[in-house]
Parts: C-alpha cells; structure tokens; sequence
C-alpha cells in the first residue's frame, strides 16, 4: 500500500496525539513530514521531537507537490481557509471540528474538493474506534430490533478551569454544540443514519466566563454563542433523537448515549473516546449484558481518521469520516440554534449516506 506524505497545520493542544499516533500506530500508512504553526517554538518543539518532520510556513507546505494530505488542527475560525488552500492545492484534507464555521464555507468546501477530484476528512474518527464500531455492529445485526429512540447528554461546565487557551470555545464556532456536540452528533449519524428535521431550545447562561486556568486566570471572556441547548432530531428511519449539550452544569449523572430499539436497548460509550464499555438488553435475556469488542482500536487513536481515509484511497472505497457526514453534521448543529431563535422545526436540505463500518478485521493491520 501507499505511504501518504502528510503536512500538520496546526500544533497546539490537540496536536500531540496526532503527531504521536501518526509517527506510530499508523506509521505504515502515513509519513509526517512537515508541520506549520503561527507560533514558531511550537513547531521548533515538534522538530525536535520529532526529527523527520520539517516547520514549514503554510503556503511552502501547500506549494511542496511531494505531500499528499493535509492534516488542519487549527482554531474553527481558521478551518475553512486552510481545508481550502490545500484543496485548491490539489491535496486531500482531514480536518478537526467542527467542519467549518458556517453552512456556506462547508457547501463550498466540499463541492470544491469535488471538482478537483481531492477527499475531505473531518474529526471526530471516535467512531472508528473498537467500541462504536461494536455498537454499528450490533444494530446492524438487529440484536435490538428496529430503531425506535437515542438519547445523547453532555453536560459539563465549561473548559476554562483547565484549558490554556479556553477563549474560543466562548467565540463562534465554539460552544457545547460546535465543540463537543460534534462527537455526540457523529456518533448518532453513524448508528442511526442522516436526520431530516430538527427541533430545540437554546440559550447563554452565563454571559462572561472568568478563566481560572494557569496562564490566562482571572481574564474575563464574553460568551458570544449559546451555551446550553436542548434538541430533537427526527432521523430519516423514524427514530427519534434527544440531545443535550451544556457548558452550564455543574455536576449531571445522565449516561452518554442510549440507543433503542424494538427488540432491546444499548448503552454505547463516550464518543469522545475510542473504547467504553458496551452493554446491552434484549427481550430474551431480560438484563444488561457486557459485549466484547468486535473491532480493534479501543485506546486513542486519534489520526485513524487520516489512515482509514489513506487506505480507502489506496483501495478506490469511500471513507469513513467523509465530507458529506460532515456536512450534515455541521447542518444538524446550525439547525438547533436556528430552531431555536426561530421558535420553528427546521427542516434539513442536507443528506448523507449512512457512514460504511468497519470491517471486524481492520484494513490498517
């Protein structure tokens, strides 16, 4: 198989487990070669680090024909532009989330990786994990029927207590939905396939937040995007969705996700990670019951993201984590706010194929 080249845009908080996973687990798929910052001691840390990766400035990167993807862990803000500039470079993109900021830049992103013929990517790869691969498994299976409901809780108080750099998750593009709303949301997508119309409430809580993280503590920030919503999703099949995201809670004892179905329910792990455990009960057995993994990957692995779309590319099959999800991921999350400040239902103009799963025996071993 082909060893895609690959450039990292972007080498803060997020950065290291990519670089780490990239140079090891998926090492016989990928080879990192450049990476860029606009911070230049972060990328001078990651050339030390790692001796086989060269700092570039982002136009040498895009300009240097020898690398085949570009791996975009930028701020949101900055997504849009720097997925573009490597499609327009003729360079296939994975790219942590959300998508873009809005629906236009996504539509825009896509249509042009399209045209020219390039793959877009996009984070969260948890799914491709062994515990929500297990879970895709099982439904698939029927082992609890037909889909009837899920219901989804993130509810925490928000990141400026630990993060460094916690301001844009207050800015646009940032909030509970933007920020983690999009492991939430992929993972509902990957089980119960694309959404048609959606319902919710939203509000900000808390307009300023007081940073009491090291660095940055006692700077006030002014919260600019909602921050605890309430949503419904009606999905394509007739099940029905319920989703909370929040940054305002203090303290909450709801379970991650549930899925259920005619036959039985399912308890599926944190989407923002790669194992959990996974349990199960069925009319026949009449209590829950701890399931094996059926995939490999339960640890973090991020980047297998980057590698499943290298190997499918390699193979001439669709990946996983492809822009079309992402665009209706993206949709979905724009449509609770809008359904909220418009007090209607929206109705989703996008769709998505169902995201392929995994075979049990990974194509990356």
């Amino acid at each position: 198989m082909k060893r895609f080249k690959v450039g990292v845009v972007g080498c803060g908080n997020i950065s290291g487990i990519y670089f780490k996973n990239m140079t090891g687990m998926f090492s016989k798929q990928l080879e990192v070669v450049a990476c860029a910052d606009m911070i230049p001691e972060r990328m001078k840390a990651v050339a030390e680090q790692y001796p086989g990766i060269k700092p570039m400035e982002v136009k040498e990167m895009m300009a240097d024909s020898s690398i085949d993807i570009i791996v975009n862990l930028t701020i949101p803000k900055a997504h849009f532009e720097v997925s573009m500039m490597a499609v327009e470079a003729g360079k296939h993109v994975y790219a942590e989330k959300p998508m873009t900021l809005t629906r236009e830049e996504g539509r825009k992103l896509v249509s042009a990786a399209k045209a020219r013929h390039v793959r877009v990517a996009n984070a969260p790869d948890t799914v491709l994990g062994g515990g929500h691969q297990t879970c895709r498994k099982l439904i698939d299976d029927g082992v609890i029927g037909t889909l009837v409901s899920a219901t989804a809780f993130m509810q925490c108080h928000g990141h400026e207590s630990w993060h460094p750099d916690p301001e844009f998750y207050y800015e646009v593009g940032g909030g509970p939905m933007f920020d983690m709303g999009p492991y939430y949301v992929t993972a509902l997508v990957n089980m119960l396939g694309p959404v048609s119309r959606i319902s919710g409430s939203a509000r900000i809580s808390f307009p300023e937040r007081t940073i009491t993280s090291e660095k940055k503590r006692g700077k006030t920030v002014k919260v600019e995007v909602p921050t605890h919503i309430s949503g419904v999703m009606d999905f394509a099949n007739g099940a029905i969705g319920t989703i909370i995201t929040s940054f305002d809670v203090w303290a909450a004892g709801l379970p991650c996700i549930q899925v259920h179905g005619s036959k039985g329910s399912m308890l599926v792990p944190d989407p923002n990670g790669f194992g959990g455990e996974v349990k199960v009960w069925t009319t026949d057995k009449r209590e829950w019951v701890t399931m094996e993994h059926t995939h490999p990957y339960p640890d973090n692995s991020r980047g297998i993201g980057v590698a499943d779309m290298a190997a499918c590319i390699a193979a001439g099959v669709p990946h996983s984590a492809n822009g079309d999800v992402a665009y209706h991921v993206l949709d979905i999350m724009h449509a609770f706010h809008d359904a909220s400040s418009t007090g209607r239902h929206v109705m989703l103009e996008s769709h998505c194929v169902r995201p392929p799963a995994q075979p049990e025996q990974s194509r990356w071993l």
